[in-house]
């Protein structure tokens, strides 16, 4: 069997909308300019109602990596252990000869039943998923990075992480127009970049899992030159949100814990003050920077997707690309990726599938995607199975022109705001660690949003698209709220952790249930083939 390549270009805090192809296809003409990716648009197949099962990123990259909801991994916030008995996409791709390189990070807690208390990865936000074999570290604390830019002749500060301050002794910390302190040549995108070319003109034409992973656009938000001068900010959108915070935090007590708790030094470095106080001008300013640092991104990819061709292996590569979470923007008063808005949690997703159909090429895909069906898609194109347990579904069929006649019709995304290092919502909402937590429900109508101990919300999404008028205690929608509840609740039924319910003892010894049998009786069971360690 021929083997194939694969790609997987997975970016951190690059929302949906920022996505010019898809911009496009709604009539919007593009403010950003991303040449690459409107290529791999062009090529593939782009998901037009595609989100994360939850954020941030911690959380989000063990969705995407183990193809499990939070409430099935339960890694429920950044610093907060994975569980070492779920199978995931690198130790998959082991049990079928590939080699899961992986460039970037995963902010992965270890199980502390496999290791010692002592163990340094407890002393960081985060370290790498097993299964993965690290070609371009970011983490733990950077140290990767800064070591090859102090390798390239960089004299690193004291503080090494004021080269993301803006250029100048006088710059003033917040949204700004200045270049960052450190080069473009030595950005952490950059250094992405050199570490993937490296890695694949190792391989020598050999086939490869890659894992390439840029941290940008995360914060802070500052870009090097000349991206930091690229985009105007009247140019920019503008923020969507209420007339102001008070406003906004009136809608729930979440949303006014985080109006009032969000600082901006989480995004500008040494800034100081609240988040939510951000004017219309500094807000524009920082898309225009963040839109800089995408368009770093798509140059680098570009140099990427310039080597495969150059190769004759761009034809032979499965290519995703994606994202593990959005970002606020200041929409709804908010930075970050937080709460339930669509800005935190509607990612891109584009798979350029050399098999699909002709017919296919850049088209929009309108089918309800979560970042749960990455992992499974992945190993369908590979000819490897998805473990039982796995919550998403391969839409492989998607690239051939075929909708399954069982897809989802809903999109569903879970967030956990119990206590961490750097937030307290507990304490002000008076809520115990357990019941920080909300799921959500949501098609092209209606969205639902359920929270274990505070007031549900619900959205007509046909006569308010923003999200500001929450209808869950108006009699009129009582019928509709219950019906969404209903389908919260069995959402959370049907995917209730089922590692081992298909297999059975029998006076035969051990049988196994085709999960997908749709006949009843004995019929449908056999002795297995095998019991993976899944």
């Amino acid at each position: 069997m021929t083997r194939k390549n694969v790609l997987l270009i997975v970016v951190d805090q690059w929302r949906a909308d920022f996505v010019p192809h898809l911009l496009r296809a709604r009539g919007q003409e593009p403010f950003l300019k991303t040449p690459n990716l409107d290529r791999l648009c062009a090529e593939g197949v782009t998901f037009a109602n595609h989100v994360t099962a939850c954020v941030p990123c911690g959380p989000a990259r063990a969705s995407l990596l183990t193809g499990l909801y939070l409430m099935n991994h339960r890694a429920v916030q950044n610093t907060v252990p994975l569980d070492q008995r779920h199978f995931n996409l690198g130790k998959a791709l082991r049990a079928i000869g590939y080699d899961p390189a992986l460039i970037g990070y995963t902010t992965t807690t270890p199980d502390p039943r496999s290791t010692a208390k002592q163990d340094p990865r407890f002393l960081v936000l985060g370290d790498l998923m097993d299964g993965f074999r690290s070609v371009g570290a970011f983490e733990p604390n950077m140290d990767g990075y800064f070591g090859w830019v102090a390798q390239n002749g960089f004299a690193l500060p004291p503080n090494r992480e004021d080269i993301w301050l803006p250029e100048g002794e006088d710059a003033v910390p917040g949204a700004t127009e200045r270049p960052a302190r450190i080069p473009k040549e030595l950005s952490d995108s950059s250094f992405f970049t050199e570490r993937a070319l490296t890695y694949l003109k190792g391989r020598a034409g050999r086939p490869f899992f890659l894992h390439l992973g840029y941290y940008r656009p995360h914060p802070p938000f500052v870009a090097p030159a000349p991206y930091h001068g690229m985009y105007r900010p009247q140019d920019m959108p503008a923020p969507i949100r209420a007339d102001s915070p008070e406003a906004e935090g009136a809608q729930h007590p979440l949303i006014k814990y985080y109006v009032d708790a969000i600082s901006r030094g989480s995004f500008f470095h040494g800034a100081e003050g609240s988040g939510a106080t951000l004017d219309e001008a500094e807000i524009r300013q920082m898309r225009a920077t963040y839109c800089g640092l995408i368009s770093e991104i798509d140059d680098c990819l570009g140099q990427v997707f310039a080597y495969l061709d150059e190769t004759g292996q761009w034809d032979d590569t499965l290519v995703v690309f994606t994202s593990d979470h959005g970002e606020q923007l200041g929409d709804h008063h908010l930075l970050g990726k937080i709460g339930f808005h669509d800005e935190s949690f509607r990612i891109p997703l584009v798979i350029k599938d050399p098999q699909g159909a002709a017919g296919r090429r850049g088209a929009i895909e309108e089918a309800f995607t979560e970042s749960v069906d990455v992992m499974p898609t992945i190993l369908d194109w590979l000819g490897g199975e998805a473990p039982r347990a796995c919550d998403g579904h391969s839409v492989m069929p998607f690239t051939q022109g075929i909708r399954p006649t069982d897809w989802r019709t809903e999109l569903h995304y879970e967030y956990d705001f119990r206590d961490v290092h750097y937030s307290e919502p507990e304490k002000v909402l008076g809520l115990g660690m357990d019941e920080s937590s909300l799921c959500v429900v949501q098609d092209e109508n209606y969205k639902y949003v359920h929270f274990a101990a505070l007031p549900p919300l619900f959205f007509d999404l046909r006569s308010d698209p923003n999200q500001f008028v929450n209808l869950a205690e108006d009699e009129s929608y009582a019928a509709l709220v219950r019906d969404y509840a209903q389908k919260a609740l069995s959402w959370r039924l049907t995917h209730a952790d089922r590692t081992l319910t298909h297999f059975r003892s029998s006076p035969r010894g051990l049988e196994e249930r085709n999960p997908n049998a749709t006949e009843t009786g004995d019929q449908s069971w056999s002795a297995p083939s095998r019991v993976a360690a899944q």
